[in-house]
């Protein structure tokens, strides 16, 4: 029979197919996307179905002439019996389902290689990305070599192999410089700073890992952090602007001074400033009666009782094991001569940092010493964080010292033009102020920047002295 003959003297052109698919990240979780290639060799087993397929159609046509139909139905059903006998194994499956073959045949002249756009001939060949591709022009957009593997990854419709996938993209952990490992369902899970970006493992938020008491940066492998003798760390970036004893923030203390007189809000009595340990500090708290103050760690205090405070007198050097030594403390008796009797600053802060709670707590003191008594604490601590904003402001402005409050102020930092790490710094502690989420220091401060953006620093001020309210 005829079409028995064309099952040993059909074509010799392969049929393959194939197809891929992939997944891109989110913010938090991130997924490496991947792909399958489906390349196959074409065999006799699809000459074989060729054959059968035009054989059928050919004596489809003749059917009509022969008047032998039971005879015809015979040699169909044997064609079929024979076909299914040759495909022995179970058809392939992708993506979890069974892949059915095309049943019709391309010719060679209308494959094309999507690399190299030449003719896709007899033998293997690749079909991905909606395209057909010798083996070889498949290659990866990263190291350009070919990819061989049952599996790639794609990245704006590029493939990469996994490997080269996982080195340019795959998030790497700012602390340990590791990949982050994934979760159970092939995801990855990290945590990343607002402010810095610092991408990490959420372990290292329950494995001890210091953070920087001034930028709450996390230490890294390659950066070993300063140890206060207080516990607290401190990076070597805040490190290199910070203050440490009482005698180096005067030049600082007088800035904020000239920084208030510009506002034409000059604090006439003389407050001493100490710079202090968080020891002294929570002492000092304690025998404190007024005044809120901002949890988990105070950095700052208006004080208007009488007491003893213990001062850092000469700065500490860096010892063994990059802890701070040799720090020099000494008593001071605070003698109270008005409503306030002293400003006490947490010690090792970079200047800018420090200069925004020394101008928070003189506002307290400005408050106090005018008569503004028994305000809300969202008011008063709210107006106070709102000074610490214009105060970091003028300076990163500037970039020389607070003379940019007032065209009346016109001796410039001692520190010079700010370098772009310390305007980074403070940018930070900009976005600590505005980011605060607690109702006093937070709220109380967009509040308060509202009342002043729309109504200004004085009106709002009087506003405050008649209602005790924002207006």
């Amino acid at each position: 029979m005829v079409w028995l003959n064309k099952i040993f003297k059909g074509s010799n052109l392969k049929i393959s197919a194939g197809q891929s698919h992939g997944s891109h990240a989110d913010d938090v979780f991130w997924t490496e996307p991947s792909s399958s290639i489906d390349g196959r060799q074409g065999y006799e087993d699809e000459d074989v179905d060729h054959a059968i397929a035009v054989s059928l159609s050919e004596e489809d046509q003749r059917g009509k002439a022969i008047d032998n139909k039971s005879h015809l139905e015979e040699d169909e059903q044997l064609a079929r019996a024979m076909q299914e006998s040759l495909f022995t194994e179970s058809p392939p499956h992708r993506n979890g389902q069974v892949y059915q073959p095309y049943p019709f045949f391309f010719p060679s002249f209308s494959r094309r290689c999507a690399g190299c756009n030449k003719e896709v001939g007899h033998g293997r060949y690749l079909s991905v990305m909606g395209a057909v591709w010798h083996p070889e022009c498949f290659r990866c957009h990263e190291c350009n070599k070919p990819i061989y593997d049952h599996e790639f990854s794609m990245y704006e419709n590029h493939p990469y192999h996994k490997s080269c996938y996982r080195k340019l993209f795959h998030p790497r952990c700012d602390v340990c410089k590791q990949f982050i490992p994934e979760i159970r369902d092939g995801r990855i899970e990290y945590r990343a700073h607002p402010f810095w970006g610092q991408k990490y493992c959420p372990l290292h938020e329950r494995d001890g890992t210091p953070r920087c008491c001034s930028c709450e940066r996390m230490e890294s492998m390659d950066a070993k952090y300063v140890t206060l003798d207080d516990g607290r760390k401190l990076c070597l970036e805040c490190l290199n602007f910070s203050i440490m004893d009482t005698s180096e923030c005067q030049p600082l203390y007088l800035d904020i001074q000239e920084f208030y007189e510009g506002l034409n809000m000059k604090v006439e009595q003389q407050i001493p400033l100490l710079l202090v340990e968080r020891q002294a500090l929570n002492e000092a708290m304690e025998g404190e009666k007024n005044g809120h103050h901002h949890l988990p760690e105070t950095r700052g205090l208006c004080l208007s009782e009488e007491q003893i405070v213990r001062t850092i007198l000469r700065r500490p050097i860096i010892g063994p094991g990059n802890r701070l030594i040799d720090m020099i403390t000494g008593p001071y008796r605070l003698v109270r001569r008005c409503e306030v009797t002293a400003i006490l600053i947490l010690y090792g802060l970079p200047r800018l940092l420090t200069g925004s709670i020394l101008a928070h707590e003189m506002m307290h003191a400005w408050l106090r010493l005018k008569g503004y008594r028994n305000l809300d604490p969202d008011v008063e601590e709210g107006i106070c964080q709102v000074l610490a904003h214009m105060w970091l402001d003028s300076e990163i402005i500037s970039g020389s010292g607070s003379n940019a409050a007032s065209s009346s102020s016109t001796r410039p930092s001692k520190k010079g033009a700010r370098t772009q790490t310390e305007r980074k710094l403070g940018e930070f502690f900009k976005h600590q102020i505005e980011s605060d989420v607690s109702p006093e220091y937070g709220d109380g401060f967009r509040a308060a920047n509202r009342a002043v953006d729309q109504y200004g620093l004085r009106r709002t001020l009087d506003h405050i002295s008649l209602t005790g309210r924002f207006p």
